[in-house]
């Protein structure tokens, strides 16, 4: 019989691009979502995608007794949590919806995988939680600095309750991915990020600059202390990063441990690279310009992999150029929705 694994925020877009990693992997993904970062019609092409007609709940992750009935009616194996709120601005303004839902969220499914003994959980974290880096590139051991954002915050205090309820056997196990910044989409071009009004993260603002959603792409910053004095980041394709989820569940069952690994390709690329990147491999030239620095952006992260690649037996597999194909896929069949 296959191993269940409940995917809270399933439908979103890191969680839906693992359900499909985890039915080529053999596991039946469960969902379960609200909706409130995703649509419902994901779900029709996710059952395009793989073939099945994945089995879903509408509900709040902050919501026990919502959640509650999932477990009842599943027996799960193992969490992974995607469920959150992402945006950094956003944090600022509202700072109780992001503590509330983040914090709360993960609260719920671990009371509840204590209750139903459900042993294995994947957390969705941050390489927010670094801050601005001391050294580059970014390890495991890197101190972990006052959050610059709500958000930011929700992740070092969910890391810690996590870390907490391992040491007095509230949790089994967990393993905790920090991700570096996902970009691209499923090759078939039927899912991909789907922000909800202007996006937050730098991909999509293209895709749609590209479209002409946009009028022009603002590069923030062209005199931060990089080669073309842009902010450098580490773009990691989103299928390799569900990847890493599939990995993650593996290796829990296998060696029975705990541990927090940094989730992203190793290298660095600039925000102005990431733009050449787009133009070259579709084509097209961007509308875009340079504006003043944005107040909390870092200057440059990106990830040291190692660890990661030595646990999980993982490496990624996909380039930034395939990743910029694959978003403007996406984005020109998301114009026909």
């Amino acid at each position: 019989m296959k191993k269940k694994i409940l995917v809270t925020g399933g439908a979103g877009y890191i969680g839906s691009h693992t359900v499909i990693a985890l039915c080529e992997a053999g596991f039946e993904p469960i969902i379960a979502d609200n909706y409130s970062n995703s649509e419902p019609w994901i779900l029709d092409q996710l059952t395009k995608i793989t073939k099945k007609k994945i089995k879903n709940y509408t509900v709040d992750c902050t919501d026990k007794d919502g959640l509650k009935k999932v477990f009842k009616e599943e027996q799960i194996y193992g969490v992974i949590h995607f469920a959150a709120y992402k945006a950094v601005g956003e944090s600022v303004e509202n700072p109780l919806k992001y503590y509330q839902n983040n914090i709360g969220s993960l609260n719920c499914v671990i009371e509840l995988m204590n209750e139903y003994g459900v042993e294995n959980l994947v957390f969705s974290s941050s390489c927010t939680v670094y801050g601005e880096a001391d050294y580059l590139p970014v390890d495991e051991k890197h101190p972990i600095k006052k959050a610059e954002s709500p958000y930011g915050y929700s992740k070092q205090v969910c890391e810690t309750l996590i870390s907490d309820c391992l040491n007095s056997n509230q949790l089994t196990r967990a393993i905790t991915l920090r991700y570096f910044n996902p970009v691209g989409a499923h090759t078939s071009g039927l899912i991909g990020e789907l922000p909800i009004g202007t996006p937050n993260n730098l991909v999509p603002f293209i895709t749609q600059t590209a479209a002409g959603i946009r009028k022009y792409l603002t590069v923030f910053g062209n005199d931060y202390k990089t080669d073309d004095g842009t902010c450098i980041r580490d773009y990691i394709h989103v299928m390799d990063l569900a990847n890493a989820h599939v990995k993650a569940l593996n290796t829990m069952s296998e060696t029975g441990k705990s541990i927090t690994l940094n989730v992203g390709t190793g290298k660095g690329s600039s925000v102005l690279e990431a733009v050449q990147s787009f133009e070259k491999v579709n084509q097209l030239k961007l509308n875009y310009r340079i504006g003043p620095k944005r107040s909390g952006d870092i200057e440059q992260i990106y990830a040291a992999t190692e660890l990661a690649e030595k646990t999980l037996k993982w490496r990624t597999e996909y380039s930034i150029d395939d990743a910029m194909k694959d978003a403007w896929r996406w984005e020109k069949n998301l114009a026909n929705k």
